[in-house]
């Protein structure tokens, strides 16, 4: 295995923790959380007091100061049991902005919260007609005095009926010299007057993940909770974004050896035609084939990770091949896995079946495949953003 060879004895340690946890604690939410469509409260402040929200985090804030790469570990094996579940590590998504952008006082006040399981953050970039094409967006911040009035419509907001704290993408010039100008990113809080969300039922899979339509109308916001530079809000996106299609990539990790490892005992215990299912020629090359896609996946993720850890930011190109392939090689496993799995595995009290409609999300959120492909060849002939590499960050990532 990869790891045995890659990762340090901590790192280890927390992978075994992290697996111990989830194998123990997940069974008892799962199916109900799923069926229900809620998220589990009571597991994630578990996960929080055993100090696996907000890893990353400076010890300061509440955190253990810990490399994107421990984090991710935690990421992998919460997945392979459930990705439903695995959602709770996202309680403090869209902070990423606060820690990377923020000033003291802002980091100071929103991010030990976050770690101790006491407060949840939502991230609101996507909109109704403007998903992928972050520069598309139309919700407004208009400054009047001292304040900004933000007007506006995010779509697909995770975590977006139970957070505390909602990071905000919003217009501040509405006549920029180019689209992907004048945008900057605010934090709003929870029971601000105009801010309403709307749960959305029904999605096809991470169920127990909270998903809603968030409306801000005239919602007022002091200077204070611009986070970063005015105007500077599309870099700093896309910045979150280079980082947080890391964890996905990890995220498509786990889900692909659980259900790798589930297909992999189904087919030792299967029996068909008086002999075991893994008997078969035909088993065997669909469990060899997914065995060399998962360590390929494995191989990209932790690369991605790596070298985020060793330069202090990611590399576009890579963190975008890691999410691209570890997503796709993922879909393909678990569609393996149910294959192998036949009618039983398409019944929906297995955990098959779950993981099925689980792993679609992963080519969608956070950069459509299309999206990672673009990003992908821009890396190959050097057509990235170059403000990217320039602008300023917190020298603590």
């Amino acid at each position: 295995m990869l790891s045995e060879f890659i990762l340090t004895d901590e790192q280890k340690a927390i992978k075994d923790a992290a697996r111990e946890f989830a194998e123990k604690e997940f069974p008892k939410y799962a199916e109900e959380c799923d069926r229900e469509e809620k998220f589990p409260f009571e597991l994630w402040k578990k996960a929080a007091e055993l100090g696996f929200i907000g890893m990353s985090f400076p010890e300061d804030y509440g955190g253990q100061g810990a490399g994107i790469l421990d984090s991710c570990l935690v990421v992998e094996e919460f997945w392979r049991v459930d990705g439903g579940l695995g959602q709770i590590l996202s309680s403090t998504f869209g902070s990423e902005q606060i820690l990377m952008f923020g000033n003291e006082e802002q980091r100071e006040k929103y991010l030990p919260p976050l770690a101790k399981g006491k407060k949840i953050c939502c991230a609101c970039y996507t909109e109704p007609q403007a998903g992928s094409d972050v520069a598309g967006i139309k919700t407004r911040a208009d400054k009047v005095g001292d304040e900004y009035v933000i007007n506006g419509t995010k779509m697909f907001i995770t975590n977006g009926t139970i957070a505390d704290y909602y990071i905000v993408l919003a217009r501040t010039d509405p006549n920029p010299k180019k689209r992907h100008h004048g945008m900057s990113v605010f934090i709003v809080e929870k029971g601000t007057p105009g801010l309403e969300a709307k749960k959305l039922h029904n999605k096809l899979g991470i169920r127990a993940s909270d998903t809603a339509e968030v409306v801000f109308k005239n919602v007022r916001v002091p200077k204070e909770n611009l986070i970063g530079e005015e105007g500077n809000g599309f870099y700093q996106t896309m910045m979150f974004f280079n980082v947080t299609r890391i964890p996905v990539a990890f995220q498509a990790v786990g889900l692909a050896q659980g259900a790798f490892e589930l297909a992999f005992n189904y087919a030792k215990n299967r029996e068909l035609f008086e002999q075991k299912l893994i008997d078969f020629q035909v088993t065997q090359d669909k469990l060899a084939k997914m065995r060399v896609k998962l360590e390929c996946a494995r191989l990209l993720a932790y690369q991605a990770a790596y070298l985020q850890d060793k330069q202090g930011m990611p590399d576009p190109g890579v963190t975008a091949m890691a999410k691209y392939y570890c997503a796709h090689a993922a879909n393909e496993i678990v569609n393996e896995a149910l294959q192998i799995h036949g009618g039983y595995g398409y019944m929906g009290e297995q955990a098959i079946s779950r993981m099925y409609r689980d792993v679609r999300i992963l080519e969608i959120y956070e950069g459509t495949r299309e999206i990672e492909l673009e990003i992908i060849a821009r890396s190959l002939i050097g057509k990235l953003p170059s403000k990217l590499s320039q602008i300023r960050k917190h020298p603590l990532m």
